[in-house]
């Protein structure tokens, strides 16, 4: 099992764009193997509050790390030109070497609806569809063009293409109880599942989600499995927690720093404490 921090940006109130980098530099320091960023344009949690955009982020981090993956963040592709992420990707995926991995989302209506975008679960899966199969096709670096429903373009060759190939790796997010998100995931390399709010997912419930995916993809080699939570940075305790998902199929666990965690202090000393020993 490999290990993310996971946070909103800011993760606590007056949290600061050099804050962040500094913690994804700590977090490399400390073993973790990944560092996720939240994708919002207006953050609701726990209350309004300030954002900031994770891919700018991103390429400071790559500037001062080496080792620690660039994601999986939340990428909400309906929001997004298919095209303009293909191209700030490929070019972050080159100046990290190779480190980004993007998780893809349908998104939360709030970041939709406020600036007058279609916010229809059904239309956001859609654009979610056709935006990845775009990107995919630039990724290729081989002449490729699209005609869909939400989206349209004529025959290009992106160059430069990602370092990673043959593409930078996509991880599906999704909730149950739909099961659409988990037939999406088969096509691509990985999976990050949860529950509606309240209610949490459980190692059953992964276990579910990966027959689906299984049965759609012929085979879970070399598919990776996120699940998060809360652990401490005690052995003995962290290997209790994380068992039960391991034996599940999880691949990666996402460690959750936020302000509902406790305060700056707290969550920096949870880092420092390095990943837990499995």
């Amino acid at each position: 099992m490999k290990f993310i921090i996971d946070l909103p940006i800011p993760p606590v109130s007056g949290g600061t764009v050099e804050m962040v980098v500094n913690w994804a530099v700590m977090a490399e320091e400390a073993g973790w193997d990944s560092f996720c960023l939240w994708n919002h344009l207006l953050m609701s949690y726990p209350e309004p509050s300030e954002s900031f955009d994770p891919w700018v982020i991103y390429s400071a981090i790559a500037a001062r790390t080496e080792r620690i993956r660039l994601g999986p963040t939340h990428a909400p592709l309906p929001r997004l030109r298919p095209w303009k992420l293909a191209r700030a990707l490929s070019t972050l995926d080159r100046l990290s070497n190779g480190r980004v991995i993007l998780g893809a989302v349908i998104g939360t209506k709030n970041d939709f609806e406020v600036f007058g975008e279609e916010s229809s679960a059904k239309i956001r899966a859609e654009k979610l569809d056709e935006g990845l199969e775009i990107l995919d096709g630039l990724w290729s670096g081989e002449p490729f063009s699209y005609g869909g429903q939400h989206y349209t373009m004529k025959e290009v060759a992106f160059s430069p293409t990602p370092v990673q190939k043959p593409r930078i790796p996509v991880w599906i997010g999704g909730m149950l109880p739909s099961k659409a998100p988990f037939k999406r995931a088969a096509k691509w390399d990985g999976v990050m599942p949860a529950r509606m709010w309240p209610q949490e997912l459980s190692p059953q419930d992964l276990r579910s989600i990966l027959e689906i995916i299984e049965h759609h993809r012929g085979s879970l080699k070399d598919f990776q499995v996120v699940v998060g939570g809360k652990t401490f940075g005690d052995s003995n305790g962290d290997e209790t927690i994380l068992q039960p998902w391991i034996e599940a199929g999880a691949t990666w666990w996402s460690e959750g720093l936020n302000a509902w965690r406790g305060k700056r202090e707290e969550l920096e000393e949870r880092i420092r404490r390095g990943p837990p020993e499995v």
